[in-house]
């Protein structure tokens, strides 16, 4: 373990990094249909998936870049929590393999872990903290 252990800032900044590429993907497909997803082709801006689109794409971005990544990534993580209890649970609320929402609660759980471990050694958070 000790080996991997001095790569631990660098490997934070790559789970930072994919999981919000492919967090943002979800935000891009709903609010500028990129990558095109046919059930997002009726979206309403200010319904709850339109709304939870913009958290997506441009939280997403934030956490990509590593900026304001502790408040983004705990905003995200409330945002998957309720994400998943508003539309996952009631179907089964212990079996996220059955209800679909198997997703809503990862993301939820890796967002509060970057809430707390911060964005790593490649964040643009790090650039700020040296300037001030």
């Amino acid at each position: 373990m000790g080996v991997l252990s001095r790569f631990q800032p660098v490997i934070l900044s790559i789970l930072r990094i994919t999981a919000a590429y492919m967090f943002m993907l979800h935000g891009t497909a709903k609010l500028f249909a990129l990558p095109h997803i046919e059930r997002f082709d009726n979206l309403q801006l200010m319904s709850l998936s339109g709304i939870a689109g913009v958290f997506e794409a441009f939280g997403g971005l934030l956490l990509l870049l590593g900026l304001f990544t502790r408040p983004v990534a705990f905003v995200l993580s409330g945002l998957m929590a309720s994400a998943y209890f508003i539309a996952h649970a009631s179907a089964a609320p212990l079996l996220p393999l059955i209800n679909d929402g198997e997703l809503a609660a990862l993301y939820c759980f890796v967002f509060l872990y970057l809430a707390s471990a911060g964005g790593g050694a490649w964040a643009l958070d790090n650039a700020f903290k040296k300037a001030a």
